[in-house]
Formats: structure tokens, sequence, C-alpha cells
């Protein structure tokens, strides 16, 4: 564990300094010191801002349901650790060494003796536990400790790998279980706690703030993250994080990081998706979601000017499933989803968590943006399967005016992509080269209106503004370019 002693010296000097520090920490809560005035060196003296407000104090939460936190040790043949793959996260031109990983004590290399360390939490007094599918993933067995040392082998209900949520059952009765809270209602800025095991360091409580909630990480299509301050390592995994009235809020999953260690975010799968998570384990051992069969692109300022919108918010439709829900509610390539049963979808990444939560066969009414005005449509969902529910496909950026030689797709010439109309890209200069356009590419429609000829396309290029939003096909992905026109 890399833990080297401190000289003698260092020891006596450093307890010195740590009970000086816990007793200045202890006072300041309790009383309200006079402003002390300051001088600037010129004018009057001003006085400063007193601090009345006393810092939050954990204890009690950690009286309370500390002893519903757990400690689990996973041991098998396979690695147990789920970290991100080394991929750069935000895409192939991004040369910076972080990324997001998750975050359980990983177990070495196949075909040793293997073990890992995570976390968890009791959610029923007979046994039921919350923790991460990537602490367990992969493990032979799984022992869980208790805060009074007592270990049982725990049996896995479930896991999920999409939400990173796990079921686990031991064979107990009457124990100490957490209160769970309300994810939808916390606010940014609020204090929370964590406790943990990291780096095996059982019952390890630490604190910060909610830094942001709906945070979406790369390759994570389903969970809206909390993001939090809250110190976490490896071994915290699964863990839960508290609010000031002691409920969980949400399951500890991830870090950013380029060391492995905590550098100051960390991200929660908020608990009221690990709890519909947890309640279809329990029930049909699986999660099932609902899907809309649409892939859809993020709204940049660009594609707002082009289809009229007020402001860049909303998931851009760029490809409909002809033979999915979306499909046969009447969605198009080229509709903005605005609204999903009323509430408001002010990203692209919005879509698909809320989309996988509804249960297939539901019927939900989306507000959607088309040509101008605006619309609702009724959808019933589907249910997804292996396939993905929406592939954010993100736009490259261009700027300048319209620069392409085209030709008609000739018959037979875009089937390999299911594409039977359109112009072909023959070149691409200047604007339109800059916005990643390339020979071969498929334009489809300009400003949501498809286009068959050439001499359309013009047409529509002389009476378009300064913003115009092009649909193109690029090999088997369609998505949708903004062009400045100027």
């Amino acid at each position: 564990m890399n833990l080297k002693p401190l000289p003698r010296g260092l020891i006596a000097v450093g307890a010195c300094a740590l009970v000086l520090t816990g007793y200045a920490a202890a006072e300041l809560p309790q009383r309200a010191t006079p402003p002390t005035l300051v001088s600037t060196g010129a004018g009057s003296p001003v006085a400063p801002i007193a601090m009345t407000a006393a810092l939050p104090d954990f204890s009690a939460l950690v009286d309370s349901y500390g002893k519903a936190v757990v400690n689990i040790t996973v041991t098998g043949s396979t690695k147990t650790r789920a970290d991100m793959p080394d991929s750069l996260p935000f895409g192939q031109d991004d040369r910076s060494p972080q990324s997001f990983r998750r975050f359980a004590v990983p177990m070495p290399a196949p075909d040793t003796p293997t073990h890992g360390v995570g976390s968890g939490f009791i959610v029923s007094p007979d046994g039921v536990i919350l923790t991460n599918a990537h602490v367990v993933d992969g493990a032979n067995e799984v022992t869980v400790k208790l805060t009074d040392r007592r270990e049982f082998t725990a049996r896995v209900i479930g896991k999920d790998a999409e939400s990173d949520v796990a079921v686990l059952k031991i064979e107990a009765s009457g124990l100490p279980t957490v209160k769970l809270g309300n994810s939808s209602t916390v606010r940014v800025g609020a204090w929370v706690a964590a406790i943990g095991s990291p780096f095996g360091f059982e019952s390890t409580v630490t604190s910060g703030i909610v830094s942001a909630k709906a945070r979406r990480l790369p390759n994570e299509n389903y969970v809206p993250f909390l993001q939090t301050d809250v110190p976490v390592n490896p071994g915290n995994s699964g863990g839960p994080l508290f609010n000031m009235q002691g409920e969980v809020i949400g399951i500890n999953s991830q870090i950013y990081s380029h060391t492995g260690g905590f550098q100051g975010m960390s991200f929660a799968v908020p608990i009221d998706l690990a709890v519909q998570v947890k309640d279809q384990l329990q029930h049909g051992g699986h999660v099932v979601r609902g899907r809309l069969g649409a892939s859809i692109q993020d709204v940049n300022q660009q594609l707002a000017d082009s289809f009229g919108l007020a402001r860049p918010a909303g998931a851009l439709i760029s490809s409909v499933d002809p033979d999915g829900p979306a499909a046969r509610a009447g969605l198009q390539a080229g509709d903005v989803i605005q609204k999903l049963d009323g509430q408001e979808i002010s990203q692209a990444a919005d879509l698909p968590a809320r989309v996988a939560m509804i249960k297939p066969g539901s019927r939900v009414q989306l507000e959607i943006w088309r040509q101008g005005s605006a619309r609702s449509l009724t959808v019933a969902v589907g249910e997804l399967h292996a396939e993905t529910l929406a592939a954010n496909a993100a736009p490259k950026e261009a700027h300048g005016r319209l620069g392409l030689a085209l030709h008609p797709a000739a018959s037979g010439e875009g089937s390999e992509t299911g594409t039977q109309d359109g112009l072909v890209v023959d070149a691409a200069t200047g604007p339109a080269a800059a916005a990643g356009i390339e020979p071969g590419d498929i334009v489809l429609a300009f400003n949501g209106t498809p286009v068959h000829s050439v001499e359309q396309l013009r047409t529509l290029v002389a009476k378009a503004g300064k913003h115009a939003a092009l649909l193109v096909q690029h090999q088997d992905a369609r998505m949708f370019v903004p062009l400045d026109l100027g």
C-alpha cells in the first residue's frame, strides 16, 4: 500500500499541528468572532465579512447509518476491475491522459489467485445490499464484512453493467439499514458525505459538495451522474453518498483521474435510478429498458439558427430506424425533441436515460420542433435489446459558405448504407472540407428539406439565410452538419 513511516520528529510535530488544527476547527462554529477592521492602506478601514455559519457536522449521520455500510471482498480467477479503457474520453483528437475510471481496488492479472475490494450498503434488514456492478464483475466468491466484524458469503442477485448497479444478498436478519433519499431533489452546492473502504481502509468518511447534476460520461448512455468533489478512491466503489439528512442519494461509481486516484471529481449513480434497477433485478433478474429507435445529436448555436430555434437546446434527430417506434409515430430526421411528457430535454444526452426507464409499451408525449413550428406526437415506447437506444453523433464544426461538387446518387450507389437518394459528394473544399464532409459522403437534406438534384440544392442555398444544416450520410452514420453561409 506504499505506506512509509514518518521520522519521530515529524510525527511529533504533525501530532501537535493536528491537535491545534482540530481545536480551531471545533471552535469556529460555536462562536462568532467580532469583526476586525482591516486597513487597506488608504481611506477608512474595511470590515471583513464575519463567519457565523457552522461547518457541517456528519458525526450524527455516521452514528445513525455508518453501521449499514459494508466492506466487500471478491475473489476469483479473472479481473473484477472494470475501469474504462485507456481510450480518449473526448474523441480521437484529444491527447490528454485523463480518463474516467471506475475505482474498485482491482484484481491482478488472470490465471493467478485474485481478490478485489469495494463497498456497499444494506437497504433491507434481511440482507439486501446495493453496490456497483463492476465491484462484483467476474467474481467467483463475494464476502461481505459488517462494521461489527461479522462476515457473510453473499449471493449476487443480479447486476446491470449499463447502470453499474448490482444487488447482493446475505443470509442474516435484523441488520441496520440506510435511509434512501430522492436524488431528483438534490441541489448543486449541497453538502454530501461518502462512507466506504478506500484502499481497504474500512468505514472511512469523506465529505464535499454536489458539483453538478445530470452529468454525462463517455460511453455511459443511461446514467445522469451526480458529480461531487467528495474524495473517493479505489475501494470506495459501491459505497453510499449521503445528504445532510442522512439519506442515500447516490452510489459512488467513478472518478476522473490520470493518476488512478482522486483528483477533485467523483461521480455517483443517482439513487432514484439505482432503486429502479434494483427492483427489476430482484423481480425479473434483468433490466428492461425503453427504446425510441432514433439517432440523436446535440443542438449547437449554428444548428439552432439553421432550424429557427430560440436557443440551442433539445435532441436533434439525425436518423430514424424505419421499423422502430419513432418512425411509427411519425418522427423524422431534422425534428428536435424539446420535451418528453412535459419534461424539458435541454441536451441530447438527457433523452436516452429518460427513455430507458420507461416501461416498454407505454405511450409518451413528445413535444418537437419541425420546420419552424412546434407540434406534439405520441410515441409507444419499444423495448431496447442489444442495440443502442440513441447514439449521440457529435457533429463537427463548420464555418464559411457551402463549397461542394456533387452528383445525384446513381442506382445502387448508396445501397451499402441503405441510402437510395441524395447527392454524392465528388469534392469538398473550403468550409465544407473543414466541416469534415468528404468525397463519397451523401447529402440527404438541406435545413430539413430532402434534396434530389443539384439544382434543387442550389435553389435552397440561394434562399437560405446565414445558417444552414446539411444532413449527411458518412459511411453507416447520419448526422446534421451546421454550416455558416455568411
